[in-house]
């Protein structure tokens, strides 16, 4: 036998015992013969929809066993809401077997994305939140996210007392914070000393309740030694100008300003520096 048709020879054997092989891995043989027929699903699943679950797995389970390409499927189910992290195995002989992790929500952060108890941000794009979720709404980077953590957090603690919960927590481009409280106040606090000023207005707000009997409406804060108050319906923002802080001494005014000598004197310490723990629980600007 020639040397050419040793080396045919060599080359159609090889072919005859790799090709079927390849077509077994690849799906194209073999799905019906070797078929994934269960689907385990791990992990303590709240959130992530097992309907959704089994679509994502499917299309690569219907190659069979030796075929599914695992990378692929677990790619496809980590995009699924609420996934956190996903692992994809298979086991002998018919069964694929996906363990996921979900996130926890803290709080909606801006529009479209949730904040994680990790501290992750993912997308809010078909899950559905809690009520009880508190709305970070940040013009700002996701590097400021233990600041906005931080300032929530000692806020709650300062109004929990109160029996008030904090719904909401701003922070705009220049820095400037402001909260919704559980109970309608829009409390403006600025961009400086961000924390001893909630610390005075928080420690005054039931003096301050107690003392009319109109709901408080909204607190800026943004004054050296004192703020002013919108008592009632939050007027027009051309109404508020007019009444002013100073001006006139009619008894239905909108505004008023609270001085408060007593901090003037150091009643309140500069707190220690703000946790960036995730709980469930200064014209200045």
């Amino acid at each position: 036998m020639s040397a050419f048709l040793r080396i045919a020879a060599w080359i159609i054997a090889v072919a005859l015992v790799v090709l079927p092989v390849v077509a077994v891995l690849e799906g194209w043989i073999g799905a019906e013969r070797w078929p994934l027929r269960t689907l385990r699903i791990g992990g303590d699943l709240k959130r992530v929809d097992e309907q959704k679950l089994r679509a994502a797995v499917l299309p690569y389970a219907r190659n069979g066993f030796f075929a599914i390409r695992l990378e692929d499927a677990q790619a496809a189910v980590a995009k699924l809401p609420w996934v956190e992290r996903a692992e994809v195995r298979k086991r002998w002989p018919d069964v694929v077997e996906v363990r996921i992790v979900e996130h926890r929500p803290f709080a909606r952060w801006g529009k479209d994305q949730l904040l994680s108890e990790d501290g992750d941000l993912f997308p809010l794009a078909g899950a559905e939140v809690p009520d009880s979720l508190p709305r970070f709404d940040v013009d700002a980077p996701a590097a400021r996210i233990a600041d906005v953590v931080a300032l929530y957090n000692e806020a709650s603690e300062m109004f929990a007392p109160e029996g008030v919960r904090v719904r909401e927590v701003s922070l705009d481009r220049r820095g400037s914070w402001s909260l919704l409280l559980s109970n309608g106040v829009r409390v403006v606090v600025g961009s400086q000393e961000a924390r001893l000023r909630l610390a005075r207005f928080a420690r005054l707000l039931p003096g301050l309740l107690a003392q009319n009997p109109q709901p408080l409406a909204r607190a800026d804060l943004r004054y050296t030694n004192g703020f002013a108050l919108t008592w009632g319906n939050e007027p027009e923002a051309g109404s508020q100008a007019s009444a002013g802080l100073t001006g006139g001494s009619a008894p239905n005014r909108a505004w008023r300003l609270a001085r408060l000598h007593a901090l003037a004197e150091h009643a309140f310490q500069q707190p220690n520096g703000w946790s960036s723990r995730f709980t469930t629980h200064g014209a200045t600007t």
